[in-house]
């Protein structure tokens, strides 16, 4: 009989694999996806940190920071009132070298174009001409295609540039859109590649467009929507998008406050424009703490914001950021994807059905751990898997390859789940049905043996080395003679139910009860290289419980106990014995009837327990052990010594001690045939112990008899 079930239960790991998979990646879930690369990003910085020295950036930030705000000239003037000297910015910066530049921001007005009344006219009239610096600036810029400004796509009405900006660009041809890709979390993981404008095929995105013109290459469009840029062929999942390869930290993409740069630029360090911005491209934008922010991919591995290069002047002062925040300032999002695209490293997504059979194969791991250990032991086992895949996705993605993890650790985290629920309801019901039948009945190392070989007990044994435990109680006819059966039975369920505890906490197997006596067996079913030692101290632990039990038991209140042990080591037969329809687990061997006798010894010697020369052999000298005899046992011819196990070694007391010293110098003078110096000796203690008393009646008689030569120190005990 297949008590497992084994192909019962692969379909159920099929089917929980395959759902918790297909859940993970449903569309109610999508936005877990997204957690992947933003657990990634944030694993990779810990592990890997740079991959770029920040020098080395394509593209660099100009900032309209804190420090832009609260310098002059700037200080109170609102930012459309600054174009002429973002022109003067934007004349060195292209005079340095720049490859491109781009703007971030969008100035939709110009202070030009007011209509606000001033004096005897209107305000644009009386400042007409105050952004013909900027204005030029631009103009000359976008001749040489090196300046392209941003406008927001917003339905029918987009934020773009005031008129002059977009006459002096050219109109469309320098204008691209700054818009981003929003997961359904608010949160920003891809920038769109081009977008749908009236009379323009396939208008670039701002990130597109300025890494095109930086690589003097225009990108080419397939039909099936994918966007190749100088031989580079860019990867994206989401149809029309990249996703961005956020690196960590705050320092990826190097910062200059705009307000230094301004005073470099009134000056006449030229040089500094060549030696920071010659090569690069260049993106105006806000880095402040409450405008144009954005959480991303690098959510987890921010940094703490702020224009850290080397500066130009000294008359204005940085304002740094104090803290960390989870978001970043947007004009970063179109760095990144412009490094990304220049560098040929954008974030590589796998599809869906991908994240689906690796989340089906991570939840197939879980499932079958949880249905092959114990539920603590899968989930450290899949805890531990589960960290090593991390550290194996992190690594990928250090190559841009984003592993997903998300999805697949739910889904194996449901499927750890839903396995150890049909294990506790379908698989696990038939092993507890017989677990619980067989306890009664079985040892529980049967038991477990059993359920793992997926095979009932059989027929058979095996030769094993054991130490057989034999107990009786003494008097016990005379005592069920006396007493009702109703109290008779409690107060021996009570009685070896204890001794019971006792001998399997000590790692012994009950192997049955015969009426009163007790026969255990140490050293199988599971294997104890320690059984005698075990067996010893089960006999101790036994007799001191009894003690307590007659005097603190009520149900030993009339009725007080005394039990005779024997215990003997040995080789013996042990497996299941009986017949083909009904048998037990047991022991066979002449071991187990010597025990029996050891037992019944106690009964002429006097004491509670009697152990073999073998059983003391290897039980050790962690015991305190007094030689009684040599004696031969009822249907037995050889002559064995014999031991009675009177307490552990550490616990032996003074008197015990001078009590076995003595004993044992007249067990001495008895074998030697000193019977007048046997006496003495065994006399010293012969009034309190019933052994020496035995030995000195013994010395006496044979000291008046005078054996022969042929006088044997063996004695045969005739009962059993």
């Amino acid at each position: 009989m297949n008590i497992g079930r084994t192909s019962r239960d692969a379909a159920a790991i099929a089917a929980i694999a395959l759902i918790c998979a297909a859940v993970s990646v449903s569309p109610p879930l999508r936005a877990v996806h997204g957690w992947s690369i933003d657990i990634l990003t944030a694993l990779r910085w810990e592990m890997f940190g740079k991959r770029h020295d920040p020098a080395s950036s394509p593209a660099v930030v100009v900032a309209i920071d804190e420090e832009s705000y609260r310098a002059s000239p700037f200080k109170g003037s609102p930012t459309l009132t600054w174009t002429s000297e973002i022109g003067r910015v934007l004349g060195a910066i292209v005079e340095g070298g720049a490859k491109v530049v781009g703007f971030d921001i969008v100035i939709p007005n110009s202070l030009e174009q007011s209509e606000i009344p001033f004096g005897d006219g209107v305000l644009g009239e009386k400042v007409r001409g105050f952004d013909r610096d900027f204005l030029r600036a631009l103009a000359s810029a976008s001749s040489a295609g090196k300046v392209v400004l941003g406008e927001v796509l917003r339905d029918d009405q987009p934020i773009r540039p005031s008129q002059g900006q977009r006459i002096a660009v050219r109109q469309q041809q320098n204008i691209r859109p700054l818009n981003v890709y929003t997961d359904s979390d608010d949160t920003v993981r891809r920038v769109p590649l081009t977008f749908p404008v009236s009379g323009v095929a396939q208008l670039p995105g701002m990130a597109l467009e300025l890494a095109s013109r930086a690589l003097k290459a225009s990108p080419e469009f397939a039909p099936d929507g994918t966007v190749t840029l100088a031989g580079y062929r860019i990867p994206g999942e989401v149809s029309n998008t990249m996703t961005v390869n956020f690196e960590g930290g705050a320092d990826d993409i190097p910062t200059f406050s705009f307000a230094d740069l301004r005073f470099c630029a009134s000056g006449t360090d030229k040089e500094y424009f060549r030696r920071w911005f010659d090569g690069k491209v260049v993106i105006f934008g806000s880095v402040l703490d409450a405008e144009d922010r954005r959480l991303t991919s690098k959510r987890f591995a921010s940094g703490r914001e702020g224009a850290r290069m080397p500066r130009c002047t000294a008359e204005t002062k940085p304002v740094n950021v104090g803290f960390k925040r989870s978001s970043i300032a947007g004009v970063y999002i179109h760095a990144t994807a412009v490094n990304n695209l220049i560098r040929q490293d954008a974030a590589i997504e796998l599809g869906g059905w991908p994240i689906f059979l690796i989340a089906t194969l991570v939840a197939g791991f879980a499932a079958t751990a949880a249905r092959l250990v114990k539920p603590i032991s899968a989930a450290f086992i899949y805890a531990a898997f589960s960290a090593l895949a991390l550290a194996g996705a992190a690594a990928a993605f250090d190559h841009a390859l984003v592993i997903p993890v998300a999805e697949p650790f739910f889904a194996g985290l449901a499927a750890l789940a839903a396995m150890v629920g049909y294990r506790f309801v379908v698989s696990d019901k038939d092993r507890r049905l017989l677990a619980n039948s067989f306890a009664l009945y079985l040892a529980p190392d049967v038991i477990e043996r059993m359920l793992r070989s997926n095979k009932l007990p059989e027929l058979g044994g095996e030769i094993r080395n054991v130490t057989i435990f034999f107990s009786d109680i003494e008097g016990f006819s005379q005592i069920a003679e006396k007493m009702p059966a109703h109290d008779l039975m409690q107060l021996m369920n009570e009685y070896l139910s204890e001794m019971t505890d006792i001998i399997e906490r000590h790692g012994g197997y009950v192997d049955k009860y015969i009426g009163d006596s007790i026969v255990a067996l140490f050293g199988a079913p599971a294997d104890d290289p320690n059984h005698a030692a075990n067996a010893a101290r089960a006999a101790l632990d036994c007799s001191a419980r009894l003690a307590e039990l007659n005097r603190d038991s009520t149900t030993f209140r009339d009725c007080k106990l005394a039990q005779r042990i024997g215990i003997n080591s040995g080789e013996a037969l042990v497996g299941n014995f009986g017949s083909r329809k009904r048998f037990n687990y047991s022991v066979m061997s002449d071991a187990v009837n010597l025990a029996s006798r050891l037992e019944g010894a106690n009964k002429f010697y006097g004491t509670s327990i009697i152990a073999s020369e073998t059983t003391v052999a290897l039980a050790g000298d962690a015991f305190a052990w007094r030689e009684l005899d040599t004696v031969r046992v009822k249907g037995r011819t050889q002559a064995l010594r014999i031991y009675e196990l009177t307490a552990l070694a550490a616990g032996l007391a003074d008197p015990q001690a001078a009590l076995i010293a003595d004993y044992a110098e007249g067990l001495a003078h008895w074998r030697a045939g000193q019977f007048d110096l046997a006496e003495k000796c065994f006399g010293r203690s012969a009034e309190t112990d019933r052994p020496a008393a035995i030995f000195r009646e013994r010395a006496r008689e044979m000291a008046a008899r005078s054996p022969g030569a042929e006088w044997d120190p063996i004695r045969t005990l005739q009962e059993k």
